[in-house]
């Protein structure tokens, strides 16, 4: 009972942060939506005993991706403005996408697959049964290929991220150090006759 009404609540909140990820004017309110996402899907992995899956993403998407984020558009500096001029000609397709959506989200609902007697129980793992050590045995044996191309494309992203900030802007002052360095005292000091 209490299960449910937790798991309830956590999905609950989680569609709707979801919404607020896509339907927020403000890209730094859809940050903060997504992080607030992010916690109640590690609230849904607490339940079903995947506490190692919640604890990482808590870790790892809150506390690394979403700074992350957090950094890149707040350097960006993304005209909103600018980006918003051609939204109604997207409207079409986008409530056409939107109608086909409810229509599946609909007929899933109706179709009996989320009844009661028809729906799974997640049963509890025993104390014995660690996630850690299950988690790591199959990472590393049969998934770690995969494993290892998702690491370097967030590699190639962090990388991506950095040299998206490293441009240079015209209302900014910048030191020249080697500029600094090479001067000679001739240049800045000249002798006054008084």
């Amino acid at each position: 009972m209490l299960e449910t009404v937790f798991f309830n609540l956590f999905a609950g909140l989680s569609v709707l942060s979801g919404m607020g990820v896509v339907l927020a004017r403000n890209t730094m309110h859809s940050v903060m939506f997504l992080i607030f996402c992010f916690f109640n899907a590690a609230g849904l992995f607490f339940l079903l005993d995947a506490e190692f899956i919640g604890i990482i993403m808590i870790l790892i998407y809150v506390g690394a991706v979403m700074v992350l984020f957090t950094f890149v558009v707040m350097m960006l500096e993304i005209n909103t403005a600018r980006m918003r001029e051609g939204f109604l000609q997207y409207l079409p397709l986008g409530g056409l996408v939107a109608i086909v959506l409810l229509v599946e989200f609909i007929s899933a609902a109706v179709s009996g697959v989320f009844s009661s007697g028809a729906m799974a129980t997640a049963d509890h793992l025993p104390q014995s049964v660690n996630n850690t050590v299950e988690i790591g045995q199959v990472l590393y044996t049969k998934y770690l290929l995969g494993f290892e191309i998702a690491a370097l494309i967030l590699l190639v992203a962090l990388i991506g991220a950095i040299v998206l900030t490293l441009r240079t802007r015209k209302d900014a002052k910048y030191q020249k150090i080697a500029a600094q360095v090479g001067v000679r005292k001739e240049d800045r000091m000249r002798k006054v006759r008084m």
